[in-house]
């Protein structure tokens, strides 16, 4: 088994495979995440002790994340805290709002988390199945955004997004809606599933339906191993672990969106004459409305 985690991808790695782990494991991945430095100088007998497990589950967990054993695991993340101390910064993704911070103090924090979930993604994209991705949707009959609660709020804009593309698409967040949409898809057509947690019931019903009558499946997660991953084709991985009460957090907004963007710009090289046309005519459309 040889590593492909690239250095600064393991940790968002270990949080978007929490699905994956067994309840032995996620104890490991969470002393891993809260006390990096003091696992680098451990030895694979001080984090059993540690995590109250046997040394056999560290090394299923590290297989789990690429690694023949402890120690490689242990160099990765080693080389991992080393860049993040290159670019250090005075707040934590999980510094708490404090009734006597400033506005200006908040701002920062606002914007640590965000960076955050945006360097998150960008460790975790695939670049491969974006570009799959992108044919699919460039060539599709129709495409669907399927989404509810905060995800269905990134689904409507990805509506809005790609109907400046000329592409036949429309977004649901309504899940008798979702079911019967999808039961009438056929395999020339896309269906873009949106759930942070994957395991959004509606969503993953309304992928699962999808994909049974032959449409192609996407689904964009922070779980790689999460419900909705299993009735997807394609999966996208998107940075932003949220905390109990961060859910629908601006950050979690924002990683979607870059998510999407990226497929949208790759949808507009594969057309790029017919994408220009057709974002002029709705751009002036739309200034014509403008006073």
């Amino acid at each position: 088994m040889q590593n492909n985690i690239d250095i600064g991808r393991l940790i968002p790695m270990i949080t978007s495979l929490d699905y994956e782990f067994t309840k032995s494991e996620k104890k490991v991945a969470k002393l891993v995440i809260n006390n990096t430095e003091k696992i680098i100088y451990s030895s694979i007998t001080d984090l059993a002790d540690l995590a109250e497990v046997g040394e056999a589950t560290i090394i299923r967990f590290c297989r789990k994340l690429g690694f023949k054993g402890f120690q490689g695991f242990k160099m990765a993340l080693a080389q991992e805290l080393s860049m993040n101390k290159q670019t250090p910064t005075n707040l934590s993704i999980n510094t708490p709002i404090e009734e006597t911070d400033s506005l200006e103090i908040i701002a920062k924090k606002f914007y640590t988390v965000n960076d955050k979930a945006l360097k998150e993604t960008l460790s975790l994209l695939d670049y491969t199945s974006l570009e799959k991705s992108a044919e699919l949707v460039s060539r599709a009959e129709r495409v669907y955004f399927f989404g509810v609660g905060f995800s269905g709020t990134t689904a409507m804009e990805s509506k809005y997004k790609f109907m400046r593309l000329s592409i036949n698409c429309d977004a649901y967040t309504d899940n008798h809606f979702m079911a019967m949409a999808a039961s009438l898809l056929n395999p020339n057509d896309v269906v873009i599933g949106i759930s942070h947690s994957g395991s959004s019931l509606e969503t993953v019903k309304g992928l699962e339906i999808a994909r049974s009558v032959g449409a192609k499946t996407i689904c964009i997660t922070h779980h790689a191993k999460s419900p909705i991953t299993k009735h997807a084709d394609i999966t996208l991985l998107n940075g932003s672990k949220e905390g109990p009460l961060q859910v629908g957090g601006v950050g979690t907004k924002i990683a979607q969106l870059f998510v999407i963007d990226l497929i949208y710009t790759q949808v507009v090289r594969i057309n790029k004459d017919k994408a220009i046309r057709n974002t002029k005519k709705t751009r002036e459309a739309i200034e014509k409305k403008l006073y």
